[in-house]
């Protein structure tokens, strides 16, 4: 009988103490910052693929960061925030939680 043990690879994230405590707050914003990088277009669309939003209110919300340096495109709890944060990321934008 041959027995074979497959590798499984996982990521282990670390967190620091203030991050942990930041997660009992009930409410917490994914804050979309402006950069060099992404162009409209892209923000637009992801915001309309991740996030389900319209056009119009995509396009507002890219005007919004090009304008103010930041908006805050998403609110609820810290696990949905990171949810988020980690798929905008992984398409180069330049997200954060509060």
């Amino acid at each position: 009988m041959n027995i074979r043990l497959a590798a499984i690879e996982t990521e282990v994230e670390t967190f620091t103490l203030e991050e942990i405590l930041a997660g009992l707050k009930s409410s917490h914003r994914l804050i979309l910052w402006n950069d060099e990088i992404n162009t409209f277009e892209h923000v637009i669309f992801c915001l309309m693929k991740y996030l389900d939003y319209s056009e119009p209110h995509a396009e507002r919300i890219a005007w919004t960061v090009h304008n103010e340096g930041k908006c805050a495109v998403l609110e609820g709890s810290f696990t949905e925030m990171e949810i988020y944060r980690k798929i905008l990321q992984r398409e180069g934008l330049s997200v954060t939680v509060e």
